[in-house]
């Protein structure tokens, strides 16, 4: 059975930077989880972060792709350079997908680990742009598919595929 790395805030955790969870209802993630085939991951937490913790963007309307090439920088609102810390939970991320044999990943759009569609401008004025966070990034750079979570029909058809 093909297990499925996910953000842990999509089940329900209350991980994210504020404190709260983001959690996704739908029967398809819940027959997922019934069946145990989710491996749940906050990229952040695993580096290190609290809970609650400031906000951050990848800065300069760049993306995770850059912030691997080492040309772009995740900024927390106080102005703090986390960026090595978003490296460390991406590969973080990219480890528990290896080892758990995950070649899909669902995880929250429009953050700066996990955005897959969308990320923030790094404004912190909540402008949005094209690109994917660090933790997406690095796992479609080693071949796993990413979905947002508003694509959980998407990542059924194309386990469907697979089977």
């Amino acid at each position: 059975m093909e297990k499925i790395l996910v953000s842990a805030c999509l089940v329900g955790r209350p991980v994210r930077y504020n404190g709260s969870a983001k959690l996704v209802e739908h029967p398809r993630l819940a027959q997922w989880r019934q069946e145990g085939r989710l491996v749940a991951i906050c990229p952040e937490l695993t580096a290190g972060f609290s809970v609650p913790r400031p906000p951050a963007e990848i800065s300069n309307a760049r993306d995770g792709q850059a912030v691997l090439a080492g040309k772009g920088q995740v900024s927390e609102a106080t102005g703090a350079d986390v960026t090595s810390l978003y490296v460390a939970g991406a590969e973080a991320a990219l480890a528990t997908a290896r080892a758990h044999a995950c070649r899909f990943a669902l995880l929250m759009d429009g953050s700066p680990s996990c955005g897959s569609g969308f990320i923030y401008d790094g404004s912190f004025l909540g402008r949005k742009h094209v690109g994917a966070g660090v933790t997406t990034a690095l796992l479609r750079e080693n071949g796993i598919e990413v979905f947002a979570e508003t694509e959980i029909d998407v990542l059924h058809a194309r386990l469907a595929e697979r089977a």
